[in-house]
């Protein structure tokens, strides 16, 4: 292992490190809102919202994220790291819509009749009393998927993303040392899929002990 790729280069994977951690940090947040959002509709008393939700999900889910980040990057015309970013909030939000509906439907009708018989409407008791425990209990396959969001941003490189990959892709071009060079990059992708990890535990066993 030759670390003198890593001093002789630290600007590069620093730079892709930090465009990195943007777009999985707005992808993350942006897809759990359009998550939940989405998973309301799924479950919504009406049909055409339900199949709008069931027809998003489904679609998004089964098609590969490089199609669609391609699709976002050659049709708008978005630069890569924008384009980047949007293509994995579509995708990630289908697989966090479906984690978010699991979570709802494990709280009790009751919980919902509770909330509208003190006067709530129904996206009231939903925004209020139920998604906020639905999170709770999802918590494990919500960090699953957030851990993953952060693997599948290396996809960025294909659209010159300028991320982590991406500069990974020009140094070893450049300094033809390949094996050294990726094993650097799986290092930073580590400092930040790691504390994630232990970070979603740490939530789950909090939530364990509150309840």
């Amino acid at each position: 292992m030759n670390f003198s790729i890593l001093t002789n280069n630290m600007d590069m994977f620093l730079q892709g490190f930090k465009v990195t951690i943007i777009a999985s940090v707005t992808a993350l947040i942006a897809s759990l809102l359009l998550g939940a959002f989405i998973a309301v509709l799924r479950i919504a008393p009406y049909k055409p919202l339900n199949r709008l939700g069931t027809t998003y999900v489904e679609f998004f889910r089964n098609i590969p994220l490089l199609i669609i980040t391609l699709f976002v990057y050659l049709v708008f015309n978005f630069k890569g790291i924008t384009a980047g970013t949007i293509a994995l909030t579509i995708y990630t939000t289908a697989f966090i819509a479906e984690a978010i509906r699991a979570g709802i439907l494990s709280i009790p009708e009751g919980q919902m009749e509770a909330a509208r018989s003190s006067g709530l409407t129904y996206s009231q008791a939903m925004r209020i009393v139920i998604l906020p425990q639905a999170i709770k209990v999802v918590i494990p396959p919500l960090g699953n998927q957030f851990i993953n969001l952060v693997k599948n941003s290396s996809l960025v490189a294909v659209i010159a993303g300028g991320d982590l990959m991406y500069q990974a892709d020009l140094i070893s071009a450049r300094t033809f040392r390949v094996m050294d060079t990726y094993i650097l990059v799986a290092m930073f992708y580590l400092v930040l899929t790691i504390p994630l990890s232990l970070g979603v535990s740490y939530l789950e066993k909090r939530l364990a002990k509150s309840n």
